[in-house]
């Protein structure tokens, strides 16, 4: 008689990790995801389940069935800057724990570029998008993307005052804790350093002012030094400033990069900040405890905000109804060698 053939093994299906858990199909199918929504005991409790029956997740079909990626979009306007990197590490580590992949794109403040790339997020169905905006990037967009049904968090940079979700820092009270030291120092002249236009450099402006004015300082626009937020661009402007007549001997910087590159300047003219001139900064990237001398800084802690992101947009892609929520971190003086 010829042989009956085998009956093949059933595959392992969704039902059977269920069952083995001893939870439902709907919290399977959560974890599997990488919700958050379940406990972090009962998640453990049905992969190590679905490791037992050795039942293999297709990622791609859950996506299709969900009309939507397991990717989050993240755009990130300035690369260059260690501070974006920093943030993005945190913003990251935050979504790959929570079983996301991450699709980085890198505007170099380019308004084009930016629309590019978020269309293409569009495309990919991204189940979420974290944006740091180019500067001059209009209001509007928040509600264009949010048309698009995508949940966005906005970074560091504001939109105006739309509803939509953001994480960033407090610059006012950064720089206006800077500026009081620096006076507290007994300094009166006090330059502002770097940045062109933005709403974080308005906000860094209010804090610079405030302090002043809390000192019985009047506001002096000249001593305020604009330049692009760069290591050449502090160069250039602490330059400018050892040129001033009569002279300043403090500043407070737009940002690290920028004291970076006016640490660079002073050294030209062999002097050094802490000793010849008091320079503070802000952000608190990990190079500023390394720079020659290491930097007084404002602390932001850049990849927690990055972490903060994340969990927002996280929270907002499992409840799409939330009320707007806002991130600002909290700043610290971090007081080196430098001022």
């Amino acid at each position: 008689m010829p042989r009956q053939p085998e009956n093949p093994p059933r595959a392992i299906t969704i039902l059977d990790v269920a069952a083995e858990a001893q939870v439902s199909k709907s919290t399977v199918s959560l974890v599997l995801q990488g919700s958050e929504l379940i406990r972090k005991e009962t998640a453990e409790r049905v992969r190590e389940a679905a490791r037992r029956l050795g039942y293999v997740y297709n990622r791609r079909a859950g996506e299709l069935r969900r009309k939507s990626s397991n990717t989050i979009g993240v755009v990130i306007n300035d690369l260059m800057n260690p501070f974006f990197a920093e943030v993005l590490v945190g913003l990251e580590r935050r979504l790959v724990d929570a079983g996301y992949i991450v699709f980085m794109a890198h505007t170099a403040e380019s308004l084009e570029r930016q629309l590019q790339v978020l269309n293409t997020m569009r495309e990919q169905n991204t189940a979420g998008i974290a944006l740091c905006p180019v500067l001059g990037t209009p209001a509007s967009l928040t509600k264009t993307v949010k048309s698009w049904g995508m949940p966005l968090v906005v970074m560091i940079r504001t939109l105006g005052t739309g509803s939509y979700d953001f994480a960033g820092s407090d610059n006012t009270q950064g720089v206006q804790l800077a500026t009081r030291h620096l006076l507290a120092a007994g300094h009166r002249r006090i330059a502002f350093l770097g940045g062109h236009s933005g709403p974080v450099l308005e906000q860094r402006l209010d804090g610079y002012k405030a302090a002043l004015a809390e000192a019985g300082i009047a506001f002096d626009e000249h001593l305020v030094f604009a330049a692009d937020p760069t290591r050449q661009g502090g160069h250039d402007a602490m330059r400018a400033i050892l040129e001033a007549t009569p002279p300043i001997k403090a500043a407070v910087s737009y940002n690290d990069l920028v004291a970076f590159g006016a640490l660079s300047a002073l050294g030209e003219r062999g002097l050094r900040a802490g000793r010849d001139f008091a320079l503070m900064g802000f952000d608190n990237v990990l190079d500023a405890a390394h720079s020659n001398p290491p930097l007084s800084t404002v602390d932001i802690r850049p990849s927690d905000l990055g972490e903060q992101a994340a969990a927002l947009l996280l929270q907002r892609i499992q409840e799409p109804t939330l009320n707007r929520q806002r991130y600002l971190a909290e700043p610290r003086l971090v007081l080196r060698q430098s001022a």
